[in-house]
């Protein structure tokens, strides 16, 4: 028989008034400040006694049942579901994709993942090979709509609160699980419809841009060799500057987007050149 989901909201400084909106016999926790998307995800589990966990964000909307997401779960330690659009459209590119590797993280940080979206790399990191409807192992199942058990979450440590505020932790959680000798089990059966964006899109392009290119440096420091390493520190540097250029001609002014281009420039550009592969301090803006 399915568990009962108590379930557990972590409002990370909403001004939407949302905790006087919560239903009461949803358990609350409200940050003053926003802790970041991996510390209110740890915030939540650890304020849960359940052994199953899931991690569903604002934005999602469940349409089916959990039990075989659950049954795929106490199998294997973690599972994903599918997520669909308005239409019920599958969201391939974003439900499931595999482990990002340099040449991966390369393109789309010169958005050419994006200009030639079936480039061999590109489908190869979003399953663009895979039928969605095919019950399997993958790589990565999309943070919005994520099961673990909590014996998982607490062997890795839970999520690391390093990726500050947002990007590339559920990535770091899903490949420390897949190290440790976990599967992640992908089941299509479990649908939920994802409307997307709903915290990012609050964001000011400037900071977008600044958390996103830290974040993924981040990811590369801890999981790939330090020549593949710095070839994304300088990957970061090259593509930073045509937007500043660009921003610049459109501008005819410093812009903060330009500043926050020019921040990495020189965080990446420093990390290239230096001795120890280290990543930038989460949230640095300077």
């Amino acid at each position: 028989m399915a568990p009962t989901f108590t379930p557990v909201v972590v409002d990370n400084a909403s001004k939407d008034g949302f905790p006087e909106k919560a239903l009461w016999h949803t358990q609350v926790i409200v940050n003053a400040q926003n802790q970041g998307f991996a510390a209110a995800v740890n915030q939540g589990v650890r304020a849960s006694s359940a052994d199953i966990l899931l991690l569903l964000n604002p934005d999602v909307r469940l349409l089916t049942g959990l039990d075989h997401l659950i049954d795929a779960t106490r199998q294997y330690g973690l599972a994903g579901g599918k997520l669909v659009d308005a239409s019920g459209k599958a969201q391939t590119g974003f439900t499931v994709r595999r482990f990002p590797t340099p040449s991966a993280l390369a393109l789309e940080l010169f958005g050419l993942n994006r200009l030639w979206p079936g480039n061999p790399v590109n489908r190869r990191y979003r399953y663009l090979d895979r039928d969605l409807g095919q019950t399997g192992p993958v790589d990565q199942p999309a943070g919005a709509f994520l099961m673990f058990r909590r014996d998982v979450w607490e062997k890795l440590g839970g999520l690391d609160e390093s990726f500050h505020p947002v990007w590339f932790e559920d990535v770091d959680f899903c490949r420390r699980a897949v190290d440790a000798g976990y599967r992640i089990q992908y089941v299509p059966s479990v649908i939920a419809e994802h409307s997307g964006g709903h915290s990012v899109s609050q964001l000011e392009e400037a900071d977008r841009y600044v958390f996103w290119c830290g974040s993924l440096i981040r990811y590369a420091a801890k999981h790939f060799r330090p020549l593949a390493y710095r070839g994304i520190c300088l990957a970061v540097v090259l593509s930073s500057i045509p937007r500043v250029v660009s921003r610049m001609i459109l501008s005819g002014k410093v812009t903060p987007t330009v500043n926050s281009c020019c921040t990495m420039i020189r965080s990446a550009g420093r990390l290239l050149v230096s001795a120890q592969g280290v990543s930038p301090e989460p949230g640095d803006h300077t």
